[in-house]
């Protein structure tokens, strides 16, 4: 373990130990591969692709473990080097900390790369840092920030979709006016934040801010005001009891046409249509700016394939990562899951996204702000709690602060 490594895990030493399910021993021939997954929503459908590449592959049995707190167990395992062979997990934080800590096998001259969008890879290589190179990781399925919008509800106001943030305004107070609910919250649960703060923040704030921030070159408070502000101002069109209202509370009632607009990603829209089937809804990407060419989809990596480097298995583990991305499969999870392809050329025909397609199309997508975020930091809670008090200032002090706490740690 070298000195990266031994640092990351001093971080998480306090942590109770659990035992780990890694390699295990090869029996008649057959190799057992874990793949360990941040992600328990997915479950049935990895089961169904592990059947599929098992018999295909009658030397590797794969044994997927997908517990709750999945990160949290995995730095766990980390302190008692017991580690997965594969991890299956986002482009976010934890992505960056494993490949700073050279755990992670180097594919860059892999050819199951070739076909990538680059804007992923371009987020995984910021997520590495600069003293990283290569890329660890393999793009398989990315999620997006979308604005979900009741398609008749606009169409009986007068309006098609906004492309400038005071059309969307407009928009919004002409709906309030008629009275409607014109953005259905669901504040209860802090995470439902996080959607309108990604787009607001992931088009306004300066480029590499997590890589200046850590460097002390930005802060929150000096980026971050507009934001801060915009995020607010769309309180004005929400509702009663916004605070008492979780998630799958507001699935409900959006799909039961509560709401014109619901800041929530691709992921809602099958729980929304499971409710109500019939209705007619669309997404667009939240027009931030007032000017249009700047308004882009905030997409991101939501699940990276990776090769642990001390797997016994590294050949075994590529012919699973190949395997997964292979059209047939791919398509099978982008399905059952309403996830997109990172791959070029490759888009949704899921009529419900016509309104982000484009974007894919012109590689008008910009990153998570939150997935450069360090881990534990919270910053859900923060802005739950920011939007309650409306202290902008103390917020983005306090994002200052939780940031360089974090950073100072290591």
């Amino acid at each position: 373990m070298n000195w990266k490594t031994a640092s990351f895990a001093i971080g998480f030493s306090s942590i109770m130990l659990l035992a780990g399910c890694g390699d295990q021993p090869a029996e008649d021939g057959v190799v057992e591969l874990e793949l360990f997954s941040n992600k328990t929503e997915n479950i049935g459908t990895y089961q169904g692709l592990i059947e599929k590449f098992e018999a295909e592959h009658d030397n590797i049995r794969v044994n997927l473990y997908a517990p709750p707190d999945a990160e949290t167990l995995l730095r766990t395992r980390l302190v008692k080097d017991d580690m997965p062979d594969i991890v299956a997990i986002a482009g976010s934080a934890l992505y960056g900390e494993l490949t700073q800590a050279n755990m992670l096998v180097n594919y860059e001259e892999s050819p199951m790369l070739n076909n990538i969008q680059p804007a992923y890879l371009e987020m995984l290589s910021e997520l590495e840092g600069n003293e990283s190179t290569g890329i660890h990781g393999v793009p398989f399925a990315a999620n997006a920030n979308t604005v979900i919008y009741n398609k008749e509800k606009l169409a009986d106001l007068g309006y098609e979709v906004p492309e400038t943030w005071d059309e969307f305004i407009e928009v919004l107070t002409a709906a309030k006016e008629a009275g409607e609910v014109p953005i259905y919250f669901t504040l209860q649960d802090a995470w439902t934040a996080m959607p309108a703060w990604n787009s607001i923040a992931g088009v306004l704030q300066p480029e590499q801010f997590a890589e200046r921030k850590t460097n002390g070159e930005l802060t929150f408070k000096e980026t971050h005001a507009e934001a801060a502000e915009k995020i607010h101002e769309l309180l004005d069109y929400g509702h009663n009891r916004m605070y008492g209202i979780g998630y799958n509370d507001g699935n409900r009632e959006f799909a039961q046409g509560n709401g014109v607009f619901y800041f929530q990603g691709n992921w809602a829209v099958p729980e929304i249509l499971t409710t109500n089937p019939d209705l007619d809804l669309g997404v667009f990407a939240m027009p931030v700016s007032n000017e249009p060419e700047e308004n882009k989809l905030v997409s991101g990596v939501d699940v990276l394939f990776a090769t642990m480097q001390d797997t016994e298995y590294p050949e075994e583990a590529e012919a699973f990562i190949s395997f997964m991305l292979e059209e047939e499969q791919s398509a099978q999870y982008m399905e059952e899951q309403a996830a997109f392809s990172v791959l070029e050329g490759v888009l949704s025909d899921d009529p419900y996204m016509e309104g982000i397609r484009q974007n894919f199309e012109n590689g008008e997508i910009t990153s998570f702000p939150d997935h450069f975020y360090p881990p534990g930091m919270g910053a859900e809670n923060m802005i739950q709690e920011y939007l309650y008090r409306g202290d902008a200032n103390s917020f983005l002090n306090r994002l200052d602060r939780e940031w360089d706490q974090i950073q100072l740690r290591f």
